[in-house]
């Protein structure tokens, strides 16, 4: 009798994600957009026949806390029409950082619609018998999610205090006002915009004399 053949067909959805914070920490190269695709498409090409990618869903500079993320929502999707039937990121963290809705897609949405997940730095994937790291990553979300409120909490802390100094810490300055060339923390003036600056000022206080 010949050997029973394999016939699931794995689809799979490769979903990378750098975020704002990564981007404005100097993040580690191996965290890039670039270097999170060559690891995950290699590591596709290794898994064998009846392993298909079928796309790379792609997030920059979205914080892992909001899920309604453009690519991650196209992904889902995807799932939902069967085009996907599994996920695979560089670690749990790409996925998402809050550990409550993290843990509701891995624990209950992706089983609900037959979707296999694998997190390959963390050794995780949810369709492995006896894998150990299946059971740890609850934890490894609630770690996930309490770095992210502690970065958090210091980048509010870092603004506000150089708020208190004076500094810009905005993004679109003020018309009449533009970011000095060798210091984004610094407004000068813009010299072109003064002229609709004072004009604007000089109609609004004729019209309160008259």
């Amino acid at each position: 009798m010949l050997e029973q053949i394999e016939k699931t067909i794995y689809k799979i959805a490769i979903y990378i994600r750098l975020s704002k914070e990564d981007i404005d920490r100097g993040c580690d190269e191996s965290e890039s957009i670039k270097n999170q695709r060559t690891l995950l498409t290699k590591y596709v090409g290794n898994l064998g026949w009846n392993y298909e990618l079928i796309d790379i869903y792609i997030d920059q500079g979205f914080t892992g806390t909001n899920f309604n993320r453009p690519d991650f929502q196209r992904m889902i999707k995807d799932i939902e029409v069967g085009k996907i039937n599994m996920v695979i990121t560089k670690d749990l963290s790409r996925l998402g950082r809050d550990y409550i809705e993290t843990g509701e897609y891995i624990e209950k949405w992706f089983p609900e619609k037959n979707v296999r997940y694998v997190s390959v730095t963390d050794g995780i994937d949810t369709f492995a018998n006896n894998n150990g790291n299946n059971d740890i990553a609850p934890f490894k979300s609630i770690l996930n999610d309490m770095y992210s409120k502690d970065l958090s909490k210091k980048i509010r802390t870092a603004l506000h205090t150089m708020q208190k100094e004076g500094k810009w810490v905005g993004g679109r300055t003020a018309l009449g006002y533009m970011k000095a060339p060798n210091d984004k923390n610094k407004l000068i003036i813009c010299e072109p915009e003064v002229k609709i600056v004072k004009t604007v000022f000089n109609m609004a206080i004729s019209r309160k004399i008259n």
